[in-house]
């Protein structure tokens, strides 16, 4: 069996796992009647990723971890060297919500000109799940790529999917595209059922494989200006004989826009979140602190808090930033495999499946330090506020990092809340 299958008979056991894992019918304690991850996880991007629990490895002068934190999974990484900070249960497969979105737009994002027009047939907009996230794209309506996009990143509008998705050749084929692009990420985790995140037997994804997502996402122009856009116009309906009407659509991203208990974190730059009644509330996040960039994701947490999810979040990009270099990172954001050259891993340059051997975290540095000299790996790097790609050879990507202050104004002039949160 070649490596590519072992790698989708794991991903298919394992998206079996978080819909099986109930607790026995007359458990006493609550803390057994929550789902357990796996003993044995993905070892991608180093062995101790692979472990159960919170893998952090404290150095003189480290702050400990907080301790309101809740969420099923997490991971905090730094977003320019991929150094794994710390992690809970980060390669755990579970349903993504909406944070899945990232790859759906990481995928199909390019293929389209932003100027590119489309008047939506009706049979576009059909068999989005009971209760979905709408930006409101009608039928017969024409909308540009810009505007469907906005209503992505925006609003989590699974009707500005479904439309994207038709105009890829198809939901079929989307997810096909996505599965595909998840596998060249090495985000083995992750199983794509629907393009919009909305809950569907088998659909997982995991805090590690979120934040890699993330991580290639941002290297593109337009996601970054998309995912730190805080408000934009949306088209209304055109009548006819009228000039078309628009109104506003605001970031569900919290961190980003404020909230009734939430404030805006400093520096946030993007990127998803999402919520369904099966993923709980999930989130992935970039900020940037004097110079310094993190990726943290955070997955379905327990706790009763309001918005718990960016709470968390936000403690921990604030330990993060106060860690950094004072911890041995336990793991590392592997490259794309197309970036890689020699990694240890097998002859066909696949992903070992979860149990079997990977390259650590030893491994995996040599590997991104390794584009030096031929090249093997893809880092994001913030210097001096410039994304640097590194795939084969440095190639400078000569913009700045998207702050969302520095985004076309669009910061929402209060953070009033818009009044609870739709099934992303």
């Amino acid at each position: 069996m070649s490596a590519s299958k072992k790698t989708a008979w794991a991903v298919t056991a394992a998206a079996l796992l978080p819909l099986v894992a109930v607790s026995p019918a007359h458990a006493d304690n609550k803390e057994d009647q929550q789902p357990k991850p796996p003993a044995a996880m993905a070892s991608v991007g180093g062995k101790q990723l692979s472990l159960p629990g919170t893998q952090v490895k404290l150095g003189a002068g480290a702050p400990v971890l907080p301790k309101e934190l809740t969420g099923r999974s997490w991971i905090v990484a730094d977003a320019e060297t991929g150094d794994v900070l710390a992690a809970h249960n980060s390669h755990w497969p579970l349903a993504p919500a909406s944070t899945l979105k990232m790859l759906f737009a990481d995928t199909v994002l390019p293929r389209f000109p932003k100027t590119t027009s489309h008047t939506v047939d009706p049979r576009e907009l059909q068999g989005m799940g009971s209760g979905s996230s709408l930006v409101g794209v009608k039928e017969k309506q024409t909308y540009t790529v810009h505007d469907l996009w906005l209503g992505v990143f925006l609003r989590s509008g699974n009707d500005a999917v479904r439309v994207l998705a038709e105009m890829n050749g198809g939901i079929r084929k989307t997810v096909q595209d996505m599965n595909d692009h998840a596998e060249e990420l090495q985000a083995v985790d992750t199983h794509v059922v629907s393009p919009d995140g909305y809950d569907a037997p088998g659909q997982v994804s995991s805090a590690y494989d979120l934040t890699l997502i993330a991580r290639s996402g941002m290297q593109k122009e337009d996601f970054r200006e998309y995912a730190a856009t805080a408000r934009a116009t949306f088209p209304g309906e055109q009548k006819p004989g009228k000039k078309r009407e628009t109104f506003e659509i605001q970031n569900t991203n919290r961190l980003l826009t404020g909230a009734l208990g939430v404030a805006p974190y400093q520096g946030m730059a993007g990127v998803k979140n999402g919520s369904t009644t099966h993923a709980g509330s999930t989130f992935t996040g970039v900020a940037e602190r004097n110079g310094k960039v993190l990726l943290v994701t955070v997955m379905n947490p327990s706790s009763k808090e309001q918005y718990a999810v960016y709470k968390e979040t936000a403690r921990l990009l604030d330990w993060g930033f106060a860690a950094s270099g004072k911890v041995t990172p336990v793991g590392r954001l592997v490259p794309p495999k197309s970036a890689r050259t020699n990694t240890g891993t097998g002859s066909d340059g696949s992903t070992p499946a979860p149990g079997e051997h990977a390259p650590d975290a030893g491994t995996a540095e040599s590997s991104a330090a390794g584009s030096k000299s031929g090249g093997a790996g893809i880092a994001l790097g913030v210097a001096g506020g410039v994304l640097v790609l590194l795939a084969g050879a440095v190639f400078l990507v000569n913009r700045r990092w998207p702050l969302p202050e520095l985004v076309l104004g669009r910061r929402p002039k209060s953070p009033e809340d818009d009044g609870g949160e739709p099934t992303h």
